[in-house]
């Protein structure tokens, strides 16, 4: 028992070697908030997909762009425009003159990072397109289905939904993405450093990892060990969201599952083998907040969501169960 303790532990050391170094890269070019950074990095190790939100301006693509940089994967993206069709992101079938036959188009889906550009600027009928993609990692073209590569991750995002010409994104896609990232305007110091920094000419990601690389950190994320006190911890949040008055819709069993993935994520990148308690509230806001469908009355205020899952981690305890003797 001790000689696979010490592996795991060997293992948990040299994944977050790896994810400092992919921090530090993207850090040389985005200067901002290091929490941002973390969670997209928490999303990459727990398989799943994050949302930017933020008026524009204040560096999303360039965290986006600088973050698919650093990890050494294959990256497309989409800018997404009210005109924009579903064919024009999974690809079609093109007709060949000389053979009489057709060919199968790949549309941008197929890699491993996707950037989703304004991904709220295009209507519902192209947003869907998406779907399938995120949850199954696949596409269907013309009654075809085909795999995605993996690993495969989709990165988007979006300006509030006030701003003229944005579709608000349907509750189903909101609830594909794992973690939502919330950019605001940087501090007094960060605008400086950055002004500094891309004075000449603006700095340039460099690739730190190689697809196996994240294939390897996704697993060791997978291996991190859950005790079952936890799972009821997780449940109990959720469950916290779906009574609450303010709350017509609350967290799925989904959004339980992305909590749970999201805390050995975050053990990762703690350098832990194991989740606390700590790991899940820290994970609970970025993973549940925006899965919320609140009452008419309470959607007005933008800050709801935060503090509905605030109030859910200040009330909910944590209680470790009696363990035999």
């Amino acid at each position: 028992m001790n000689q696979v303790q010490a592996v795991a532990v060997d293992e948990i050391s040299a994944a977050k070697e790896r994810i400092e170094a992919v921090r530090r890269e993207i850090t040389r070019v985005y200067i901002g908030s290091s929490r941002a950074i973390d969670l997209m990095l928490t999303a990459l190790l727990a398989q799943g997909h994050v949302l930017l939100e933020g008026v524009p301006g204040v560096a999303k693509t360039t965290l986006v762009k600088a973050f698919a940089a650093a990890l050494g994967a294959s990256v497309r993206r989409i800018q997404f425009t009210p005109d924009l069709l579903p064919a024009d992101i999974t690809g079609t079938y093109v007709l060949s003159p000389k053979e009489g036959t057709f060919t199968l188009r790949p549309g941008p889906i197929f890699a491993n990072l996707v950037l989703a550009d304004e991904i709220n600027r295009a209507p519902a009928k192209t947003q869907s397109a998406l779907l399938e993609a995120m949850q199954e990692r696949q596409v269907t073209i013309e009654g075809d289905r085909f795999e995605l590569p993996s690993p495969f991750m989709v990165l988007a995002t979006q300006n509030p939904i006030d701003l003229e010409g944005t579709y608000p994104l349907p509750e189903a896609q909101i609830d594909r993405f794992l973690i939502r990232v919330s950019l605001g305007y940087p501090q007094h110091k960060d605008e400086v450093a950055m002004l500094r920094a891309h004075n000449v000419e603006a700095p340039r990601a460099r690739a730190t990892l190689s697809v196996q690389d994240l294939l390897m950190l996704q697993g060791v994320a997978r291996r991190i060990h859950v005790e079952d006190d936890l799972y009821e911890y997780a449940v109990n949040l959720t469950a916290f969201t779906r009574t609450h008055p303010r709350v017509l819709l609350g967290a799925s069993p989904r959004a339980t599952l992305a909590l749970v993935q999201a805390a050995k994520a975050a053990a990762v990148i703690g350098g832990r083998p194991f989740v606390t308690p700590d790991d899940v509230r820290g994970m609970a806001q970025a993973t549940l907040a925006h899965r919320l469908v609140l009452v008419p009355e309470a959607d007005v205020d933008p800050k709801a969501r935060d503090t509905i899952v605030d109030e859910a981690v200040q009330r909910v305890g944590y209680r470790r169960a009696a363990r035999p003797a």
